[in-house]
């Protein structure tokens, strides 16, 4: 049985059975059992799921509650029609037991025959893709993420986005999607006028001179407070304070300086262009201990020559107009606030730049969807810009999917947003710091030079477990939710933690280590899996169940369904080595436990890399 790309090793049982249930469905659809439109099969086949309960099979469908009801019979009734027109689908006996009778009030239970399974998961030890069918319809999908403001440093409430942006691009390139990465950074704005107006007026140039990083930050966070003038932070800063009373004007002279370097001023130009290296290369630094790559960096910079035309098509195409000086695409008419194009002051907006960029990303990457990972504050600025995009009736936009991909806030453990002590955002590179530093106290123990590891291997592994510790918890999360950030809890070496999935990689490791087994040569003679077991069988089943995974982060672009599935994952096969010897077993059963082992270690290896979270040989 071929898989989804036609490659005879890769097979997805989840798909197969949904195939199966179409048939079925249609058929009902067909006899005038049940109204069941075109539309409506793709929400019944949704319903074909694994089951919670093994002793009740592999796979459910719960179909027939709803088309009963909807129809007025009994839904065992309907569920025994629709079974009997299952077995008799193109395929179905080659890969699934009979279903029997309905359970319960009409659930349609179903097992992989334990041939199928076997025969799969064998194919699947010698698969570089590990038995995972690439996509049927390969899509090309923008996915716009990270974006910080370049002129501050990174700070915790980058995390999200990146690590977020991160995995979802590398799950869909897993996928056999085209994957284009894009940073958007903010390059362009008020931040860099701080800096303009700070340099001007007090900077340290030994300073610069020393560490230019250092000093545009220092420079950046005494400007804001000093623009801002909230007393509590003016009070608690001397020099900002002395700042403030020099130039009470300071918030309006940081706008004049950005409206300056935006209407091309040479002196800010010249600075402007000075400073970015800089900037840039402190982010590409965070960047690189993160292990995070972008296909392109087009900021706002990139995009302000388009800004002008922009408005002036918008204008023509009567979608905005002017008021009060400045100029606004109206959705709603009169009734409601206008999307802010250009302010009165003839500055541009994040909206401008966005729509912009919907119009230069259409056309040359012509993508089938582009993903925004942003924060959920920005929910009502995507809900607006992507309307505004579709009135604008931009060349092939109505086949271009738009995604604003929200996350919640990363709290601290008072359940307010992650600061410091002093109340300031913590910065990104001190908490990749302190993960790295905490791990290295609860990893690669004991002496060197008697089974424990070098000082140089302990610091790559704690480099490894802390910031992939990091990672980890913020990607185990419902992204839409806020959550609680905890070095104690993310560094455990038990419950779904990286550092708990890092060890399970670790352990697989140790029985090839221990055995002196050549991988490569098992897994190209590998004569056979065997499930007799039931803990062997339910090993079998979760790992070819890694694609389903795959799909389901793919179809709401949410990479906990991936974490999950990993620790389910790494349970099953502590249920099955802790019950069953392995290299101690003999013959063809040795053989196919290690290939079980083996399989299990690649699929872990390669679901963390799917994360961004690197392994480890020895913990």
């Amino acid at each position: 049985m071929s898989g989804e790309d036609g490659h005879p090793a890769r097979v997805n049982f989840r798909s197969a059975l949904r195939r199966a249930f179409r048939h079925a469905l249609e058929g009902l659809a067909a006899d005038g059992v049940a109204a069941i439109g075109p539309d409506d099969i793709a929400g019944l086949l949704e319903q074909v799921r694994e089951t919670a309960d093994a002793t009740f099979g592999d796979y459910s469908g719960t179909m027939a509650m709803g088309l009963a009801k909807k129809a007025g019979r009994k839904p065992r009734d309907v569920a025994v029609e629709i079974i009997r027109r299952l077995e008799a689908a193109p395929g179905y006996a080659a890969v699934f037991e009979p279903p029997g009778d309905p359970v319960g009030p009409g659930f349609i239970n179903v097992r992989v025959t334990d041939a199928a399974l076997a025969a799969a998961v064998t194919r699947a030890v010698a698969d570089q893709r590990l038995g995972v069918a690439a996509a049927e319809a390969p899509l090309t999908v923008v996915v716009d993420f990270s974006s910080p403001n370049v002129a501050k440093p990174m700070h915790v409430g980058h995390i999200r986005s990146t690590v977020i942006g991160d995995a979802l691009a590398r799950i869909l390139r897993f996928r056999g999607h085209r994957v284009i990465t894009d940073n958007h950074l903010g390059d362009w704005g008020t931040q860099f006028g701080m800096i303009l107006w700070g340099w001007k007026h007090c900077r340290d140039e030994a300073a610069y001179a020393l560490d230019p990083t250092a000093e545009l930050g220092r420079l950046y966070r005494l400007v804001r407070r000093v623009a801002d003038a909230k007393p509590e932070e003016l009070a608690a800063d001397p020099a900002a304070a002395a700042l403030a009373a020099q130039h009470p004007d300071a918030a309006r002279e940081v706008l004049a300086e950005t409206a300056r370097l935006h209407e091309g001023d040479p002196e800010n130009r010249r600075l402007w262009e000075a400073f970015m290296p800089v900037c840039r290369g402190e982010i590409d630094r965070i960047y690189a201990r993160l292990h995070v790559t972008f296909d392109h960096t087009l900021g706002e910079s990139f995009f302000q020559p388009l800004l002008a035309g922009t408005v002036r098509d918008l204008e023509a195409r009567g979608l905005a107009r002017e008021s009060r000086g400045a100029v606004g695409v109206f959705l709603r008419g009169d009734d409601g606030p206008p999307l802010l194009i250009r302010k009165a002051d003839g500055a541009f907006l994040y909206a401008t730049t966005d729509l912009a960029t919907i119009r230069w990303r259409l056309e040359h990457w012509k993508p089938d969807r582009i993903l925004y990972v942003v924060d959920h504050r920005q929910s009502e600025h995507f809900e607006q810009v992507f309307e505004a995009a579709r009135r604008w009736g931009l060349p092939g936009l109505d086949d271009v999917e738009l995604v604003h991909v929200a996350f919640g806030t990363v709290l601290g453990e008072d359940g307010r947003p992650f600061k410091t002590r002093a109340g300031d955002t913590v910065g990104l590179e001190a908490l990749l710091d302190e993960g790295v530093e905490r791990a290295a106290a609860v990893v690669g123990s004991g002496d060197e030079g008697r089974g424990g590891m070098s000082a140089a291997d302990r610091r790559r592994v704690a480099e490894t477990v802390g910031i992939g510790a990091i990672k980890y918890a913020d990607l185990a999360q419902n992204r839409t939710t806020d959550y609680v950030f905890s070095f104690d809890k993310m560094l455990q070496l038990n419950g779904n933690t990286a550092a708990y999935m890092q060890y399970a990689v670790a352990r697989v490791e140790g029985i090839f280590t221990k055995g002196g087994v050549d991988r490569e040569a098992l897994r190209r003679h590998c004569a056979g899996v065997l499930v007799s077991d039931p803990r062997e069988r339910a090993l079998a089943l979760q790992l070819l169940r890694f694609g389903e995974a795959l799909e389901d982060v793919e179809a709401d672009s949410r990479p906990n369904v991936l974490t999950a599935w990993l620790y389910d994952l790494a349970g099953c096969y502590s249920t099955f080595y802790d019950a069953l010897p392995v290299l101690k077993a003999e013959g063809p059963e040795r053989d196919s436990r290690l290939a079980l082992c083996d399989l299990t270690g690649r699929v872990l290896r390669q679901g963390l890399d799917l994360l961004g979270i690197g392994t480890v040989e020895r913990m």
